[in-house]
């Protein structure tokens, strides 16, 4: 017979993964997935370290906790550099540093 496999196992994967690739939208959607993915793999690992012989899929709650840890690290970073340029420069200094950055290396004038 086959073990089971954990519970929400590839969901903490994806949400970890998830939480890398949405780290750039202003922070938040990567801190959502990453915090989501880490309280699901407390979870299950809660429930794996209880019967470990029972279940299969911890590798995969080790892989998206730590693409978690990594996706969060990522965007509170991002987050802090945004609020940091927001209160340095403003909304007009960010659109002045855009439109000159689109005129030196071509594109649209915004």
């Amino acid at each position: 017979m086959e073990k089971p496999t954990l519970p929400n196992s590839t969901l903490i994967l994806i949400f970890g993964i998830l939480s890398i690739l949405t780290c750039c939208c202003y922070g938040i959607l990567g801190l959502v997935f990453g915090i989501v993915a880490l309280v699901l793999a407390k979870k299950a690992k809660q429930i794996y370290l209880a019967e470990p012989e029972i279940y299969r899929g911890y590798n995969n709650v080790k892989t998206g906790r730590i693409l978690a840890i990594i996706g969060i690290t990522l965007s509170a970073i991002y987050l802090i550099v945004l609020i940091v340029m927001f209160s340095i420069y403003g909304m007009d200094g960010i659109y002045e540093m855009q439109n000159e950055f689109y005129r030196e290396y071509g594109g649209a004038d915004f």
